[in-house]
């Protein structure tokens, strides 16, 4: 049976005596701070007595092995993803992963690391396709000590065929539903009542979006809210063309938008067709309702800024 035959795969390794590429180093440190919007100082103020270390989420990120790949790779593992090939299995999506964190890594420290194919799973079925989860568990190493484990879980699954329907029949598909969590409900009831709302710490006063259970600038657990403004500036962007996604319309343009008070937030650029989009154009915020159950927040493209009530 196919299944005995993927399980056969279980704890043989997918890589073996990998070393990262590069040492612990202040500057990907740094790019991966800028990246996160984390000011932790933690991670950024060398000045502190015991110097810097690496943010904990960056485990995987000293594994990587780039384009070029690592020669760690196990001939294993490439024959259970070709075992799946096989069987029909041909698409991969990831799906989620795991960390566990022993100690901090700290500028200078040298990374090893070995894997192992740790489960494969029954065959699921999901909205993507039938298929098998296939975890593989990742030990870190530095000095000979163990300093933590990533577990990264993939899928590889057979397409689900989609049959063509009439327009009489064909329903039209929905939105995602957001994931509201005892985390971001507060964020999520703003958005209800037409609001943006950010957090603010009650220690140091930093304002922080998205939302977090801690200020990542002093570490504080307390906060209230603020209503933003609505004003801002495009500060990045991509347009998205390619791959459509049911109740989305390609292309179609996403920023990351800088608000008046210095927090940034992710959301879909309405008023101007998507390649007028600018790095700089002003926008303002609205709500745009796209069934009964989501609003999400928007921009709108405007020539002078200017507020959110005209667009609520």
């Amino acid at each position: 049976m196919l299944y005995e035959r993927l399980t056969a795969y279980e704890g043989r390794p997918a890589a073996e005596g990998g070393e990262g590429k590069d040492p612990v180093n202040p500057a990907m440190i740094r790019h991966w701070c800028e990246a996160m919007g984390d000011t932790n100082p933690a991670y950024t103020d060398a000045s502190r007595p015991a110097g810097i270390i690496a943010p904990p989420t960056m485990l995987q990120a000293w594994t990587m092995g780039g384009l070029s790949g690592h020669t760690a790779r196990s001939s294993a593992f490439d024959e259970l993803l070709a075992a799946l090939d096989d069987a029909g299995f041909t698409a991969v999506v990831a799906t989620d992963c795991e960390q566990e964190y022993l100690r901090p890594l700290r500028p200078g420290d040298r990374i090893s690391f070995d894997a192992v194919i740790e489960s494969v799973s029954p065959l699921k079925t999901t909205r993507l396709g039938s298929g098998h989860f296939v975890t593989t568990r990742t030990d870190v190493w530095s000095g000979g000590v163990r300093v933590g484990t990533h577990r990264f879980r993939i899928l590889k699954y057979a397409p689900t065929q989609r049959t063509t329907a009439t327009a009489a029949t064909t329903t039209a598909p929905k939105r995602p539903r957001p994931v509201v969590n005892r985390d971001n409900a507060g964020f999520w009831d703003g958005v209800g009542a037409r609001k943006l709302l950010m957090q603010r710490c009650t220690g140091c006063g930093a304002l922080r979006f998205p939302w977090l259970p801690g200020c990542n600038a002093c570490g504080g657990q307390g906060w209230d809210t603020v209503e933003a403004r609505g004003d801002g500036t495009v500060y990045s962007y991509v347009v998205v063309h390619h791959p459509p996604f049911p109740a989305f319309d390609p292309p179609y343009a996403v920023a990351l938008v800088e608000l008046a008070e210095g927090v940034r937030v992710i959301a879909n650029v309405t008023g101007v067709p998507y390649d007028k989009v600018r790095i700089g154009m002003p926008v303002e915020l609205g709500f745009q309702s796209f069934d009964e159950e989501v609003t999400l927040p928007v921009f709108r493209a405007t020539e002078q800024g200017g507020g959110a009530d005209a667009s609520r």
